[in-house]
């Protein structure tokens, strides 16, 4: 078992820099840019200030551990560059940790530098949290193949200028005959469509109207796409909890200062009991959410046994804890928390999509449970 976890001193401190990065250099950046939108000179300084490099150290995937810290110090002071951050990661690890030698030195560096916005093309109208049922079909054509259906809900698309695409290549039923490919932006028959979302990131669609796909676009193993899906999903999913546990300690510090100086029946909000445990319990849920994402990343990253089950218990915990604290800053706060431009008003748009995408709530539950009978 992975001890109790603790940051030290030099994670602590790293944490630190990057909060000051994302106030001082990225928030002007994303405020710029307009919502539902790719915002490329955002992406860009994320790769200029070497945040982007730390996703692909030497070109190999991130570790869990290093991920998770970088996403929770961007989210607690601009989610718009924590998004864009693990964005980037989330459609470009495949290739660094399965492509071929080929994709990889066209594709990472261009990611590294914040020159191509990647995407993660697995959900479908009728393929959301039952992946598994996805029907986008890849047809024989010679060497290669067509790619014709839709992709739905895509973060960063249309505008993505690389797709890792999840596609059924066989017969198979379910998970079976599932193959990922490396399809880059612009080729003849792609196209999408953004979707007005509540979240303020972009989300679009993808329309693959006889898409060509290469021998040499396949990520892994033709038929082994779903391995590249859930591989991928097993390493993001802690650091979807480490960006619940950011907004989640931003929302918090904010009903503290707000509690402390807000005078109200005769003193300080934070004198009344209705409110002073209503800020211990958003604490303790805060920390205990952090500990089990920290856990869950030390797990993936010592390879122990278990791993899917413990990142469920992460992204389920930490997402639905970050929901509860930023709607009770919300009512601590009052009516002023709900005026357009506020951090709390941003973090309640923001809180709710993590509690869905990447596997809902209710997927963890049944990873977790099924976990418990192997």
């Amino acid at each position: 078992m992975t001890p109790p976890f603790a940051l030290d001193a030099e994670q602590r401190a790293w944490c630190a820099e990057l909060r000051a990065l994302a106030a001082e250099r990225l928030r002007p950046l994303a405020a710029a840019g307009g919502p539902g939108r790719v915002n490329r000179p955002l992406v860009a300084a994320l790769g200029e200030l070497g945040l982007l490099a730390r996703l692909f150290p030497d070109g190999r995937p991130v570790r869990a551990m290093d991920l998770c810290l970088l996403r929770e110090s961007l989210a607690r002071e601009c989610t718009e560059a924590e998004t864009a951050l693990a964005l980037q990661g989330l459609g470009a690890v495949p290739v660094a940790r399965y492509g071929t030698g080929a994709q990889r030195a066209r594709w990472l560096p261009e990611v590294v530098a914040g020159r191509a916005v990647a995407a993660f093309a697995l959900s479908e109208p009728g393929a959301g949290s039952d992946a598994a049922a996805l029907e986008l079909r890849a047809e024989p054509d010679g060497r290669g193949w067509r790619l014709t259906g839709e992709k739905c809900w895509i973060s960063n698309a249309p505008e993505a200028d690389l797709h890792t695409v999840f596609a059924r290549t066989g017969p198979g039923a379910r998970a079976h005959g599932v193959t990922a490919f490396l399809v880059p932006g612009g080729r003849p028959g792609l196209g999408g469509r953004p979707l007005d979302m509540l979240s303020p990131h972009p989300v679009g669609t993808l329309t693959f109207d006889g898409v060509r796909a290469e021998p040499d676009d396949v990520i892994g193993e033709v038929g082994g796409g779903f391995r590249v899906a859930m591989g991928t999903l097993d390493l993001f999913r802690p650091s979807v909890g480490a960006f619940a546990v950011g907004m989640a300690r931003a929302a918090l510090a904010a009903a503290v200062a707000h509690a402390g100086e807000r005078q109200a029946f005769g003193g300080p909000l934070r004198n009344l009991q209705a409110v002073s445990h209503q800020l211990a319990e958003m604490a303790t849920r805060t920390e205990a959410a952090a500990l089990l994402v920290y856990a869950a990343a030390a797990a993936h990253d010592a390879g122990e046994p278990g791993i899917a089950a413990r990142a469920a218990m992460a992204k389920l915990f930490a997402t639905e804890t970050a929901q509860y604290v930023v709607d009770a800053a919300v009512q601590i706060h009052g009516a002023r928390a709900l005026e357009r431009g506020h951090l709390l008003e941003h973090l309640y748009r923001e809180v709710r999509a993590p509690r869905i995408y990447e596997g809902a709530t209710e997927v963890q539950r049944t990873i977790i449970a099924k976990e418990l009978y192997r």
